[in-house]
């Protein structure tokens, strides 16, 4: 589904018009966004959990030459599903 599909079902679902449901995703994402660049953790019940991760600095091998090169130490957002979620896909 891409995002003016998800924009289309969003409409159809509540009743908004296609720029109101539109409006209404980019603030949903950009509010995840903003809080999770944060630090923050964002939980909605049922769905999920949205939140910034750490990942640790590594060692790892350039596969065209085989030379060992540092990875350094970042961050990165993870998504965890919530139970209802997890038991509407199985």
């Amino acid at each position: 589904m891409t995002k003016t599909e998800l924009i289309a079902t969003m409409a159809a679902k509540s009743g908004l018009t296609k720029s109101d449901a539109e409006k209404a995703l980019n603030a949903f994402q950009e509010s995840v966004i903003d809080a999770v660049k944060k630090g923050e953790k964002v939980s909605l019940v049922g769905f999920g959990n949205f939140e910034q991760t750490q990942r640790s600095a590594r060692k790892g091998r350039n596969p065209q030459t085989g030379e060992e090169i540092n990875i350094p130490a970042s961050k990165a957002p993870k998504f965890s599903p919530g139970k209802t979620f997890k038991e509407a896909v199985k």
